[in-house]
């Protein structure tokens, strides 16, 4: 191993977004958030992808299997990169890798929270399928964007400065 290689291994790598695209309000938040910091933005779907201009843009088309983007994004996501997903069993998947990760609302998901989001989101579908709920979601609101938008950008700070050496 020459010293480059060396070098290389011991900077912890530069941490980059990941969005389950499918059906995500937030798509021009995070490409505007990423595009002002430098970072990479992968969206991850089962298609439907507008192509970009942007080189630091990629889109991953994955198979039409039930969590076959989610597969590829705990693949290839890793500690401090960013992970945005309003699917809760990707977000605990996701933050037991060590990634940063957030709902479009500005949710943020960590090791002291997901517990209960599993939960909520396991009571929730119990309801639904006995009928006590209807299960409506919450409609996507202004508020909700920007509170995301201040969110990501927190995040990937702080995410940023903890790839940064010494």
């Amino acid at each position: 191993m020459n010293a480059n290689e060396n070098e290389a291994q011991r900077e912890p790598a530069r941490p980059q977004i990941y969005v389950d695209a499918d059906a995500c309000p937030v798509k021009a938040e995070v490409e505007k958030v990423a595009e002002r910091h430098g970072v990479v933005v992968t969206y991850v779907s089962n298609g439907g992808l507008r192509p970009s201009r942007d080189p630091m843009v990629r889109n991953v088309v994955v198979s039409k299997g039930a969590d076959a983007a989610d597969d590829w994004i705990v693949e290839n996501a890793r500690e401090n990169d960013i992970v945005v997903t309003a699917d809760i069993p990707l977000a605990a998947r996701t933050v037991a890798l060590g990634a940063h990760v957030l709902g479009p609302t500005g949710r943020p998901f960590t090791p002291d929270t997901i517990g209960m989001a599993v939960a909520m989101r396991d009571l929730k579908q119990h309801l639904r399928e006995t009928g006590e709920s209807r299960g409506f979601n919450a409609s996507f609101t202004q508020k909700d964007r920007s509170q995301f938008l201040g969110e990501l950008d927190r995040i990937l700070r702080r995410a940023l400065k903890s790839a940064t050496p010494d």
